[in-house]
């Protein structure tokens, strides 16, 4: 089945038996009747499972060509199960250039339980070897990243994680399943804030696991029930009814994403723009054979580095709206330093790249015309 078809019949059963119902039932119940003690039909309390929850995992672990998918409460929920799979005195090697929530999560919570993380700029695969050692337990990966969209090459990390038996996790939130799988390049995890690109509507919020190594995934279904951060019925119906167009969104996105690089490209008041589909941009030939196009997500900065003028572009927009989240059909604008990056140290912050001058776009699906004018009228 090819992934077009995926979207739409991935991991799906047979039509509901009790009525045809062709859409997966919302299941809105937190339990369900047994006939003797232990005696149920596969479902006995939704933090458990539940019969919504479950079609959406199947549709998951689908997309990735993974064998198990878990959904998770939010994105973080799902990054908090993967680490809670570490214990104190393990060691971490993630990318320094990283979701500002993702930094608060490792710093703020697991390096006070005895988790160290090494921040690391990885555009150079073979320097993660530099930071390994028996202490090293994974590596975490985002790529493209957020919000300076490095790209970094997941064949030549996951080759390194396997020689040293280390874990891979790659948070490809930016990417979806549509352009790039993980699993298929030898990561151990594929990590979605499934809030973004898969709902795909700006009214959800939910996390997604997808793993093809039966033991790792009884790890961390375990960890998921007896954590407990999972997502409710209608959340779940909400994402996989989101994944059914997955693939006409996204190229879209696509689309409208490299006419609107290269407009601010060509534009005289902005300094640099960071996209990957650039034939300039650093490991843009890595981004070429590992992802099939190179997505909606634009960050700029203009010239002279100037504050007040990236404040006013963001708050100029009209088409765009300024706002935190990203990946939904409507185009969304932030300013990472003061919205999803604020947690980071601005000293922190800047070594990756994310100065007070940059902006981040999420490139929706509206006409062109009226996503290019407006960021024109903004610029001024």
């Amino acid at each position: 089945m090819k992934f077009n078809t995926k979207t739409i019949h991935g991991g799906q059963h047979e039509v509901d038996p009790a009525y045809g119902s062709v859409m997966p039932p919302i299941y809105q119940t937190s339990t369900y009747s047994q006939s003797t003690p232990g005696g149920h039909k596969g479902f006995e309390y939704s933090r458990s499972g539940n019969p919504t929850r479950s079609a959406l995992e199947r549709s998951l672990a689908s997309l990735e060509n993974g064998k198990f998918g878990l959904a998770f409460a939010s994105g973080l929920a799902a990054i908090d199960a993967v680490i809670k799979l570490l214990k104190p005195g393990d060691e971490v090697v993630s990318t320094s250039d990283l979701y500002g929530g993702s930094y608060r999560l490792f710093t703020k919570i697991f390096e006070d339980l005895g988790i160290k993380f090494h921040f690391i700029g990885m555009e150079n695969a073979a320097t993660i070897e530099n930071y390994i050692n028996d202490k090293t337990k994974l590596i975490w990966v985002e790529t493209p990243t957020n919000p300076m969209m490095n790209i970094i090459d997941i064949k030549a990390t996951a080759a390194i994680a396997k020689k040293h038996n280390v874990l891979l996790a790659v948070d490809s939130t930016f990417a979806t399943p549509y352009l790039q799988k993980p699993l298929d390049l030898g990561a151990d995890i594929v990590m979605h804030s499934a809030t973004k690109y898969l709902g795909g509507h700006s009214d959800v919020v939910m996390g997604a696991l997808v793993v093809k190594e039966e033991k790792l995934a009884e790890k961390l279904y375990f960890i998921q029930n007896a954590s407990g951060a999972v997502c409710g019925p209608q959340d779940s119906f909400l994402v996989l009814r989101g994944i059914k167009t997955l693939h006409i969104r996204m190229q879209r996105h696509c689309e409208n994403g490299k006419a609107i690089a290269n407009f601010l490209k060509n534009h005289p008041k902005i300094e640099k723009v960071y996209w990957p589909g650039f034939e300039d941009h650093a490991n843009h030939e890595i981004a070429k054979s590992q992802m099939e196009d190179f997505g909606g997500m634009i960050s700029f900065v203009t010239k002279g580095n100037d504050y007040d003028q990236a404040i006013k572009i963001v708050e100029n927009l009209k088409v765009f709206t300024l706002a935190e989240s990203l990946g939904g059909v409507e185009s969304l604008a932030g300013h990472p330093a003061s919205m999803t990056h604020a947690s980071i140290p601005k000293e922190e912050r800047e070594k990756t790249g994310v100065v007070d001058s940059l902006i981040r776009l999420s490139v929706g699906i509206e006409d062109i015309d009226d996503l290019i004018a407006d960021l024109e009228q903004a610029i001024g």
